[in-house]
């Protein structure tokens, strides 16, 4: 019986879009990926800084998934910059078939690195303005 071939493209556009959920993982590994259900706690991690500090800067209370959606990120590039033959290796061994990445994965990791890099560089900043002048740029 062949395992379900994985498509580099679809997991790199999961880890892009959903990444900061670890669906991408779970399309990888199955549903008990541990690193997958690591990313799934930042909700509840959220949403516990949101009810035990309820005062605080919304920026705060989303770090946990902002911090989550960066590693997503991350993680896209990587899956999305693995060779074919390294990714079948991988996660297609008993599939029968053979991945062929297109020029469909180039934008979508172009994308990615604008979209992480903006996400990435506007947290460091939000963070340093919220722990050096209390949020006095905004």
């Amino acid at each position: 019986m062949n395992k379900p071939h994985k498509n580099k493209t679809i997991a790199t556009f999961l880890a892009m879009l959903l990444g900061g959920f670890g669906v991408h993982r779970f399309y990888l590994r199955g549903s008990l990926d541990r690193l997958g259900l690591l990313h799934l706690t930042s909700v509840p991690i959220a949403g516990m800084v949101y009810g035990l500090a309820p005062e605080a800067d919304w920026f705060f209370k989303a770090l946990p998934i902002v911090t989550s959606y960066c590693v997503g990120f991350i993680e896209a590039l990587v899956i999305g910059l693995t060779p074919d033959e390294k990714f079948d290796a991988k996660f297609n061994a008993g599939s029968g078939q053979t991945s062929s990445s297109s020029w469909i994965l180039a934008v979508l990791l172009v994308a990615t690195m604008m979209f992480g890099a903006v996400t990435l560089i506007g947290t460091i900043a939000r963070v340093f303005d919220l722990l050096y002048t209390g949020g006095a740029y905004g």
